[in-house]
């Protein structure tokens, strides 16, 4: 009975170890939208792209190869100033993915990893209002806003705006406001944030801890 109870705790022991060994998926993402009036406004792209966290090393890394983009077919192209913005012409969401499927495409991908974006509250909020539009069930993922960590360990207390950190680090979007892009380039702030970043919370549940304490520090 020992024996075999022995042999249990080694078996249950090697799977604790093998789970944190485990990386985990965490998604940058970014939208473009036909304004920025979170209760007006319509969805009009979701671009991400996949990080993989290695706990047991602290290592974070973009996965190469593991990324979304997707436009949402509009019944009414946005206007022509919106356009000249995010370069989505009247064709593309014309010709776009029908909503509910592009939205439930996004879901199938994401799966349960968290999601990560600068200034998430906005794009948590318009991919909130797009699945209730078209009555879908809500996302379950977990969210983070990676703007308080930028503010607590970037070491630029000037920096407000996306651009101003993109600057500040000498990352280079290839088409800004372009969901891809920003997506991307957002990633790889991150990056060079996670540094500092993990010196303070090395695991996604001490990152979130961080990142809503950093969020009430004055600016």
């Amino acid at each position: 009975m020992f024996a075999k109870l022995s042999r249990w705790v080694r078996s249950f022991g090697g799977r604790r170890i093998e789970e944190r060994n485990q990386s985990q998926r965490w998604i940058m993402l970014d939208v473009e939208t036909t304004g920025l009036d979170p209760s007006a406004d319509q969805l009009l792209a979701i671009a991400a792209v996949a990080l993989r966290f290695t706990p047991t090393t602290g290592r974070l890394e973009v996965a190469v190869g593991d990324s979304f983009e997707i436009v949402l077919r509009q019944d009414k192209p946005s206007a022509k100033d919106n356009i000249l913005i995010h370069h989505i012409g009247v064709q593309a969401q014309s010709e776009g993915i029908a909503p509910t499927e592009a939205l439930e495409q996004f879901r199938a991908w994401a799966g349960d990893s968290p999601l990560l974006a600068f200034h998430a509250a906005f794009d948590q909020t318009m991919i909130e209002r797009a699945l209730r539009r078209f009555q879908l069930a809500p996302l379950e993922n977990e969210w983070l806003d990676i703007e308080p960590i930028a503010r607590l360990v970037g070491g630029n207390t000037k920096a407000r705006a996306l651009d101003d950190w993109l600057t500040h680090f000498g990352i280079e979007c290839a088409v800004r406001h372009q969901a891809a892009s920003d997506a991307f380039a957002t990633a790889e702030l991150l990056l060079r944030l996670w540094p500092a970043t993990r010196k303070e919370a090395n695991s996604w549940t001490q990152l979130r801890v961080l990142a809503r304490n950093a969020a009430w520090i004055p600016r």
